[in-house]
């Protein structure tokens, strides 16, 4: 992944897809020193409304504060996109079909907008964390790579330590980490990861 980078003779243009600034911390500690990286928060799966604000509002004091060189581009909150793409899996256990496609939603949003942006290619935050599957998750991308004609960055950022130094950074400039993915479903009770 980060060879691919390295070797660019003038640092790419990367459209990195974030779920939350916990996640996002360690993602740009790692890409923003090698390319010209713009936050897209595409995250319609995250309920109720206030916890998507809170999430959204501490994405975008961190990039202030620690990478204000980094470009965001938000996105207006819209849960229907996220229901109607998980319609008929809303009982299924976290990790399994239904966050499938809300991973599909989001990295597809995430082409578009490179692709909108002419970005060189796209990442995705969500391989930062233990509890997500890194290789679906670049499988979907590069399915989407296929799909949309645009190059997408395989990752899992959570090797080498990663997800520990996510924890150090979100201590270190106080993030807020939620206990949940960021769906409705996700919040029942025995979906909650501590």
């Amino acid at each position: 992944m980060l060879e691919r980078l390295s070797a660019a003779q003038t640092p790419p243009s990367l459209l990195l897809h974030s779920c939350c600034a916990p996640c996002s911390s360690h993602c740009l500690s790692v890409l923003a020193p090698l390319a010209k990286v713009t936050v897209l928060y595409f995250n319609p799966n995250i309920f109720p409304v206030e916890e998507y604000e809170k999430r959204k509002s501490e994405q975008m004091r961190f990039i202030k504060e620690a990478y204000p060189q980094v470009k965001v581009c938000d996105c207006d909150y819209d849960h229907t996109l996220f229901l109607a793409a998980v319609k008929g899996l809303e009982g299924e256990k976290e990790g399994g079909a239904r966050c499938t496609e809300c991973f599909r939603l989001r990295l597809t949003a995430a082409a578009r907008a490179a692709k909108t942006l002419g970005c060189d290619m796209f990442a995705t935050t969500l391989t930062v964390s233990p509890h997500k599957n890194a290789p679906l998750i670049n499988e979907i991308g590069r399915e989407i790579q296929a799909r949309e004609g645009v190059e997408f960055l395989p990752s899992d950022f959570k090797k080498k330590e990663g997800y520990k130094h996510s924890i150090l950074l979100s201590r270190r400039y106080s993030l807020y980490r939620q206990n949940y993915c960021g769906c409705e479903f996700s919040l029942a009770k025995d979906n909650i990861q501590e």
